[in-house]
């Protein structure tokens, strides 16, 4: 079998539909795909498509990956905890079996710097047929990011031929708001503009709602009147792997939310941060997928020359590493501060993730997984919940506790207020 992995849930599975589609195939059969809750493969599965942290979960029970011969991992210059984790492991899988062969592929990578890492191993150009893509500057720093998008969105609708427009944002919050003015904006207008049908897209969408974004445009009102537009307004989501036809006109602020961890204080936060150049470019390819586009970036060129990083900094040296050290001790690695990754993690931030899952009772003072360290392992929970649930039969609250994990982890959490 061949898996492939994704950094998203949205596009393993639309790349898996497309794949079949293209192949002539029902989807669950000779081609498949496999995200957490939800697998759609079958025993005549032979190209599985995957999120990188589902291939992870795969090797806790297979530390081998028997059942592939070849392994794909996509879009590796998204450097997602994971990914990196995973880099590590298949280097070692790979001294084990030599017959399984191992593809990293990006867009936009850093193709020595992975040589390298992968002992020199033989690296392929494959020119992708991008449509021209005219990008647009401003003269000036915008003073509100949110503002410049709907404006830019609604003078396209006015001044610009058919063709539909993805905007970029950094959060749910954000975008629900924008898609409220955008329909607002737009209903003022009347008979004058074509109707819009504006599409949110965000990870903690159910997958039914984020599939909207697939559907086609909406006619125009009146024979012969102003053409309709999808707008569809995303995180970072949608900057790779994702096609969605129609799209010409790309709206790029310039910023994404990105974890960061701060190990003295043991918080982690999500901070509205600038993208780094490869972002930029992944963006603007939306625009050219399917025929000439657009793309307006809502900085100036100088600030993209000087301020934006030439790549996203490596999530691994950002994060909370607890799950991370259980999964690894999990998979029987023992050595972490010599565990080849790609970019090692601070001293430090290791050493926390350490003394937390000892004093959660995971590691022993040794620093080797306990019984109850083997249970945690299994939840796709921080260690904290996933203690929690594990000792909770003890004091007669797994259903209380099962509510809140379910609500703490949960995908979208409605907060009602009763008076």
């Amino acid at each position: 079998m061949v898996a492939c992995t994704q950094p998203r849930r949205v596009a393993a599975m639309s790349v898996s539909r497309r794949v079949a589609e293209e192949m002539d195939v029902t989807i669950g059969e000779e081609v498949g795909y496999s995200i957490r809750f939800e697998d759609c493969s079958s025993h005549k599965t032979v190209l599985k498509y995957l999120t990188d942290g589902m291939l992870l979960r795969e090797a806790m029970a297979d530390p081998l990956l028997e059942k592939y011969k070849v392994i794909v991992l996509d879009e590796a210059h998204e450097r997602t905890l994971a990914t990196d984790v995973l880099f590590g492991l298949l280097k070692e899988v790979l001294k084990n079996r030599p017959d399984l062969k191992l593809v990293v592929m990006s867009a936009t990578l850093e193709a020595e710097k992975f040589q390298g890492y992968f002992n020199g191993a033989p690296l392929m150009k494959v020119p992708g047929r991008l449509h021209p893509v005219e990008i647009f500057y401003t003269q000036e720093p915008e003073r509100d990011y949110l503002e410049a998008a709907i404006r830019t969105v609604m003078q396209i609708h006015m001044c610009e031929p058919a063709g539909d427009i993805l905007v970029f944002l950094t959060g749910e919050e954000e975008i629900e708001d924008a898609c409220r003015k955008i329909n607002k904006e737009t209903n003022n207008m009347g008979d004058q503009v074509g109707p819009v049908k504006v599409v949110p897209l965000y990870s903690t969408l159910p997958p039914a709602m984020q599939q909207k974004i697939f559907e086609p445009a909406p006619a125009p009102l009146k024979e012969g009147g102003p053409p309709g537009r999808k707008i569809v307004v995303s995180t970072n989501i949608a900057e790779t792997s994702l096609t969605i036809d129609g799209i010409v006109y790309v709206i790029d602020p310039g910023f994404s939310k990105q974890k960061v961890y701060n190990p003295r204080i043991r918080v982690e936060s999500l901070l509205v941060s600038p993208i780094s150049k490869a972002s930029a470019h992944q963006r603007a390819g939306r625009a050219g997928r399917t025929q000439p586009g657009k793309c307006f970036r809502l900085y100036t060129e100088k600030s993209f020359n000087e301020d934006l990083q030439p790549q996203t900094y490596p999530e691994i040296l950002r994060s909370n590493l607890a799950n991370t050290v259980l999964t690894l001790k999990k998979l029987g690695i023992d050595d972490l501060v010599h565990f080849d990754f790609m970019d090692p993690p601070a001293p430090e931030t290791l050493m926390r993730a350490l003394e937390v899952l000892n004093y959660l009772g995971a590691l022993d003072d040794e620093g080797n997984l306990t019984q109850l360290g083997e249970m945690m392992s299994e939840f796709p929970l921080d260690p904290q919940m996933s203690k929690m649930l594990v000792i909770s039969p003890k004091y007669n609250c797994s259903n209380e506790i099962l509510s809140v994990s379910a609500m703490l982890s949960g995908m979208l959490m409605q907060i009602i207020a009763v008076c």
